[in-house]
């Protein structure tokens, strides 16, 4: 981990780096270069149904839910959230998530960082600030798995699969 960084930094509320990620929007807000490595912030937007492979971290991952519906699956706990709702998945517990709403738009902050990283590795630049078009995803599962493992990331099954 870096040194603490001592500059403050401003990103307004339409800034960041915009790119398609797994069938959603991540914008990439703050790295970990950015923070010194002691945390990452993405926000995310998602459409319906989106459920990412079952997974596992080494790092914390906290949930700022800022509009529509998710069900949290973490480790045992199956967890409804809306609007103001903050869930936390801690390091080495399988999780993943379905959105329930039309669409779901919350903030992710992975400490210490690496998060973001994993995003920008295994996501495409956004053509517009909106979900991406239909079709298969840009980064395949395989190689989705690969660049997972680079940012400490085991993805334990597919989409749909829920932990045991």
């Amino acid at each position: 981990m870096s040194s603490l960084m001592t500059e403050p930094m401003h990103v307004a509320a339409d800034g960041g780096e915009h790119r398609w990620f797994t069938g959603g929007l991540a914008t990439i807000k703050l790295t970990g270069e950015e923070t010194g490595g002691h945390y990452s912030l993405v926000e995310t937007l998602s459409p319906a149904g989106d459920m990412p492979p079952l997974h596992v971290h080494d790092t914390d991952e906290t949930f700022l839910i800022h509009e529509g519906e998710a069900t949290f699956f973490i480790g045992e706990a199956v967890i409804s959230g809306g609007p103001g709702s903050v869930l936390f998945a801690p390091r080495g517990i399988p999780h993943t998530f379905r959105v329930e709403s039309e669409l779901a738009r919350w903030t992710i902050i992975s400490s210490p960082a690496s998060f973001a990283e994993f995003v920008l590795e295994a996501s495409v630049p956004a053509e517009s600030e909106s979900l991406p078009p239909p079709g298969p995803p840009a980064i395949g599962p395989d190689e989705l798995a690969a660049i997972a493992a680079r940012h400490g990331i085991e993805i334990l099954g597919p989409p749909g699969a829920l932990p045991s």
